[in-house]
């Protein structure tokens, strides 16, 4: 370096405080390259950690006709060079169809710029099939690729008015177009961009401004070794800097370096060297800082990629498993294999995303057209990135092989710093922050199977090789409800009868049959929730504990969502806790804690606006816990959620854990989303990755470290592998054999509404564990009920009975009928 003011910039950059424009123009006389690698391989980590991205697509070259005439580019043509002036919508199909098998998601759209206006023979193909204009027809082929195929379309279509970008935006995830430079000086005579009308830095300038005030995700980048300086290539940066902070759509910058081509005007012209580019790299993400993708094409720097990672970048752009980069047809695309492989030489880990960047995909409402929001928000997890399988909570769906792998192996593929410092700051009991949480929750490959391993680590020194259940029997004694939850299928009201299942309000009578065969079939528990009924009171709570303990007196009694305790306390005009003492006195003996859903007001709003709040929930469950009641937690997850989300849920379960120690079990619960309306709607993703399922109970094993014991495991939702996968990865407990599990089979569930005491000892023993039966407070079970529970017959036909219209109680109305 020449001075040593660039190294403080350098310092200030990883700091979070990027250089100055005029500190900026500092860097063009910047030599030392280790130093600026340095900085700039230090902010991509904080801000993408270990990933390198791609988007696996279809490179879709609609038009080579072009009215520019860049002196180094061989993808645009003369009409007398090509056989016709655009591809067909069929061809273009068959090609995105062929890429779907291969499991490409995003359609490139690559054309050359308004033809029409320099070749007759693309104003006479465009009027032929019905269009005015090149875009027009880009926005007809690209409407059928996304209808037909349901491959997201990005366009590269050049410079665009306001009415061309709206025309586009309908109809593409995401868009681009490539600054190249913004130096004036290159469009001179003699200069590559002579000539060429759309290399005008200020018209190239104006779609990218014009793009960010439609809100259109946008993709642009430099072209480096076409006869710029360091400090043009600056100045281009900064240029699209500019742009960004206005708007923040710019998702991508793309650093691609010049290859010479023969038969141009520049085929003998000099390429940038390897130092040129990788300087370049440094620069752009000093410039940017650490949260903006940073990318540079693979193909077109074979054998150098782990000192482009090395440089700064954190994203290989689109790669293609089918059709060549057109653009660059001398450089083909590498095999994903084997950018896999070279990525995790640089130390990092190959992650597909979507042509939309997560961040974008996640906000759909602020950077997608209405008929892409849907499909973009089906297709991501929690973090944003694409689902790459098939497997769904409550599913007969095949757990991902690849996942399956890391959770039982022995050896884990690289591990970063940072998450060995948060694993080891959990392994000793401590408190972990929000951001601490989140980054355990966002990881994958080596980084995943760490987590899973320190979390069965932990679950090994807790209860050993013990998993526990309990047999049970699930009685909901009623699906009426005038709360509009949009994540519950369960729950009938007004508008949902097209959901599964009618209306039901079990009478007195059916609750105490239930109740019975429940214990002559061994069960110790009975599990009691139920919709919020507009005709019930908290006395048809005390009723439904009365029928219980009339029914069998031992039974222990687990009922009563936080949500229910409120509802009939504000019914009865009491308090909280001369509610839950009077729950107490007629036998109820431990709560679940449901309703939680996410512990996040945020999401709420959401998912079910009119139920009780945050801070509504901790406090039934807090003075619950002070009235001498034990519960259980839980927590609803994968559907319009984020993975900070999640973190501020587990702290608070565990905040209050601290304070009150009355939570018995951790219990996490994937969201079902075949049946529930917001799905249906259009409205939330498609439940949790099976990753991120897993990752739920280790990283709750991990938070709650020292607080809660028990972190269970739902077979209804997770299925049997799921299962086995979640018990060797932190969980300890199979929860009940449930009897009649309703409320996740309404969702969609396909997994059967009860597993028996012999199913749960072999899926159990299946995995080299010890299965033995519990109470539900961690007890022994009398051998006489275990026994009782081995030997049980087959489940009595259920009767739902039909709602009637009322204002008795349960109870009192079995005294009116005896009466009669």
């Amino acid at each position: 370096m020449d001075s040593p003011l660039p190294l403080v910039l350098l310092e200030q950059a990883v700091n979070g405080h990027p250089p100055t424009e005029e500190q900026s123009h500092l860097l063009a006389g910047v030599n030392d390259l280790p130093a600026l690698m340095q900085a700039a391989s230090t902010l991509r980590d904080q801000g993408f950690g270990p990933l390198v991205t791609y988007s696996r697509k279809v490179f879709i070259p609609l038009t080579h006709l072009c009215r520019d005439v860049c002196h180094y580019c061989t993808f645009a043509k003369t009409p007398s060079r090509i056989e016709q002036p655009f591809m067909s919508v069929d061809e273009v199909l068959a090609l995105v169809r062929e890429g779907a098998v291969m499991g490409c998601k995003e359609a490139l759209f690559t054309l050359g710029e308004k033809p029409e206006l320099r070749y007759k023979a693309a104003r006479e193909a465009l009027a032929e099939m019905g269009f005015s204009s090149t875009l027009e027809y880009v926005a007809h082929v690209a409407e059928a690729v996304f209808e037909e195929t349901g491959m997201f379309p990005h366009i590269n279509a050049g410079c665009m008015d306001d009415e061309e970008i709206m025309l586009l935006r309908k109809v593409s995830a995401s868009m681009g177009i490539m600054l190249e430079s913004c130096s004036e000086r290159l469009c001179q005579k003699g200069m590559p961009h002579y000539g060429s009308p759309d290399k005008d830095p200020a018209v190239r300038i104006a779609t990218l401004e014009r793009a960010g005030q439609h809100k259109v995700p946008f993709t642009s980048g430099i072209l480096i070794g076409i006869g710029e300086t360091r400090l043009e290539r600056i100045e281009s940066l900064l240029a699209l800097r500019d742009v960004h902070r206005r708007y923040g759509h710019i998702q991508e910058i793309i650093i691609q370096n010049f290859r010479a081509k023969p038969d141009t005007k520049m085929a003998q012209a000099p390429e940038p060297d390897l130092e040129e580019l990788l300087w370049t790299i440094a620069v752009a993400r000093i410039l940017f800082g650490a949260q903006m993708s940073i990318q540079a094409p693979p193909n077109l720097s074979p054998g150098v990629l782990e000192q482009l990672v090395a440089a700064g970048i954190n994203d290989w752009g689109g790669v293609s498993p089918l059709t060549p980069d057109h653009v660059n047809p001398e450089a083909p695309w590498p095999h994903v294999d084997t950018l896999a492989r070279e990525t995790r030489v640089a130390g990092k880990l190959l992650q597909e995303r979507l042509t939309i960047y997560p961040a974008y995909a996640q906000d759909g409402e602020t950077w997608l057209d209405s008929r892409l929001r849907t499909a973009v928000l089906r297709s991501i997890d929690g973090q944003g990135y694409p689902r790459t399988d098939d497997w769904l909570a409550g599913e007969a769906s095949t757990e991902p092989a690849e996942e399956i792998a890391l959770i039982y192996g022995e050896k884990y593929p690289g591990v970063s710093n940072d998450v060995r410092v948060i694993v080891a700051k959990a392994e000793q009991g401590l408190r972990l922050q929000e951001d601490e949480i989140s980054r355990l929750f966002q990881t994958r490959g080596g980084d995943f199977a760490y987590v899973c391993q320190a979390a069965d680590s932990l679950r090994q020194k807790v209860s050993g090789d013990t998993v526990r259940y309990v047999v049970n029997r699930n009685i909901n004694y009623t699906n009426v409800c005038y709360f509009r939850c949009t994540f519950c299928a369960f729950s009938k009201g007004k508008a949902s009868e097209n959901l599964r299942g009618k209306s039901y309000d079990l009478s007195a009578d059916e609750i105490g049959r239930r109740v019975k065969e429940a214990w002559d079939r061994g069960a110790t528990e009975v599990c009691m929730q139920g919709g919020i009924h507009p005709d019930y009171t908290g006395e048809s709570y005390l009723d439904i504990c009365r029928i219980v303990k009339s029914a069998v007196p031992d039974m222990h009694i687990h009922a009563f969502s936080p949500l229910e305790v409120w509802q009939g306390a504000q019914t009865l005009g009491v308090t909280l806790s001369a509610f839950l003492q009077q729950l107490k006195e007629v036998g109820l003996s431990t709560l679940p804690g449901t309703a939680a859903e996410i512990l996040d007001d945020e999401i709420r709003a959401v998912i079910c606006h009119d139920k009780l709040n945050t801070a509504q929930w901790l406090e039934v469950i807090e003075t619950s816990h002070q009235q001498g009641f034990r519960t259980t937690a839980t927590i609803m997850y994968g559907h319009v959620e984020g993975y900070q989300h999640w973190a501020r849920h587990l702290l608070a379960i565990r905040d209050l854990q601290e304070r009150t120690g009355g939570f018995t079990e951790f219990v996490p619960l994937p969201f079902v989303a075949s049946e529930a309306p917001m799905f249906s709607r259009g409205q939330s993703r498609r439940g949790p990755t099976f990753r991120e399922s897993v990752l739920m109970h280790a990283v709750s094993r991990l938070v709650f470290n020292g607080q809660i014991d028990n972190i269970q495991t739902s077979w209804v939702k997770m299925g049997h592998e799921g299962v086995k996968a979640c018990l060797n990865s932190g969980a300890n407990d199979m929860g009940g054999t449930l009897m009649n599990e309703s409320i996740t089979r309404a969702a969609g569930a396909v997994h059967g509404q009860e597993m028996p005491p012999q199913v749960m000892d072999e899926l159990i023993e299946s995995i080299g564990r010890k299965p033995v039966q519990r109470t539900t407070l961690y007890g022994e079970v009398p051998q006489e009920r275990q026994d009782v529970s081995y030997a049980a017959g087959a489940l009595t036909e259920i009767e739902n009975t039909a709602v009637q219209k009322r204002k008795k109680g349960k109870v009192e109305l079995i005294r009116l009928q005896e009466t009669a």
